[in-house]
């Protein structure tokens, strides 16, 4: 079964499918003399139904909100329910924001994913960011090619940072794209390519998947997939999701894992390629809800997948989603969508 409603009214726009799935297109670079700005305007989100089990997790009556506009490429958004607080990254610019619903927007910390003075001419910044165990702030450092706690208050933020890796086997890393956290606080993370100046060397001969067991020891996992770019765990920690960001793959694949979080075996979860032409973008990041469902970018929008792997809805979102985050009770979700943010009503 499928059926269609607006989350608000409005003209919709299909873009064509651009060749690369995760970095900013010219239009957007040339954006960048403006200043990023709060926003409150509604923004057009259709609603595609694909089975009726989504209405379980939607309300016919939500709406989309742009929150904030004017960035090169946004990313990574963290929603931290406690206070009220949407940390998000702009690659390019190497800053990470924040919104709350009080204060609006405002700049968190810069510089945040190269914090050297060496020129860079393609995406420095920070990318993914999370929580750690202890509250502290965890981010994946493009332009630093690290991953790295930085080494201060939430409410505090500063430039001071500890690094948890930034090379393997005496090689650097590429440029950390998208991190987890499993219950025993091992780090997982994606370190594809797509954050290495032109001008750079690759060191490492593949762009691969690394786990930070609770000793500080950092170990691959996988090196096989072309461009690894989020993950998430189902809510047992029992498998591994893993998106891979390449046009003529654009695969999220799903593992198994022991009780050391090490991968047993796995394959391919969700295959995209049979709808590029939905719109532009493909698996990026995504959050999975309490029940299992994945809520990832993909072609148009925003895709929810049921934990069997079937698609349950789509919202058709204009220009292309990096990546999502869910608010703890599951209603709203927050959309980093190529210069805005948005934030969907899911459920009242």
């Amino acid at each position: 079964m499928m059926e269609k409603f607006f989350i608000s009214a409005g003209i919709f726009t299909l873009i064509s499918l651009s060749s690369c799935m995760n970095s900013p297109s010219s239009s957007n670079q040339d954006k960048s003399g403006q200043q990023p700005a709060e926003n409150t305007n509604f923004t057009t989100v259709e609603v595609e139904i694909l089975n009726d089990k989504a209405k379980d997790i939607l309300d016919e009556n939500i709406k989309g909100t742009v929150i904030a506009d004017n960035f090169i490429w946004s990313e990574g958004p963290l929603w931290i329910d406690d206070k009220e607080l949407l940390l998000f990254s702009d690659v390019p610019a190497n800053v990470i924001y924040q919104w709350t619903p009080e204060d609006g927007l405002s700049e968190y910390l810069k510089p945040a994913g190269m914090t050297t003075p060496h020129e860079h001419d393609k995406e420095p910044g920070p990318n993914g960011l999370i929580l750690n165990h202890q509250g502290e702030l965890v981010i994946c450092q493009h332009g630093d090619h690290a991953l790295s706690i930085m080494n201060a208050p939430i409410e505090a933020p500063q430039v001071k940072f500890k690094v948890l890796a930034n090379e393997y086997q005496g090689k650097r890393l590429n440029s950390p794209n998208d991190v987890i956290i499993d219950k025993q606080g091992q780090y997982y993370f994606t370190d594809p390519d797509y954050g290495l100046a032109k001008a750079e060397d690759k060191e490492l001969p593949f762009n691969g998947v690394f786990k930070i067991d609770t000793s500080g020891i950092l170990e691959l996992l996988i090196d096989t997939i072309s461009h690894p770019n989020g993950l998430a765990f189902s809510p047992d920690e029992q498998n591994l999701y893993i998106a891979n960001s390449n046009h003529d793959s654009p695969i999220i694949y799903k593992y198994r894992l022991d009780h050391n979080g090490d991968i047993l075996d796995g394959g391919v979860f969700f295959d995209f390629k049979p709808l590029l032409d939905r719109g532009p973008g493909g698996p990026d990041g995504f959050k999975l809800d309490s029940s299992g469902n994945i809520y990832t970018s993909g072609p148009g929008g925003v895709w929810i997948i049921s934990p069997e792997g079937e698609p349950l809805a789509r919202l058709i979102i204009e220009n292309r989603v990096s990546n999502c985050a869910l608010s703890k009770d599951e209603k709203t979700l927050f959309v980093t969508n190529t210069d805005k943010v948005l934030q969907i009503k899911l459920k009242n």
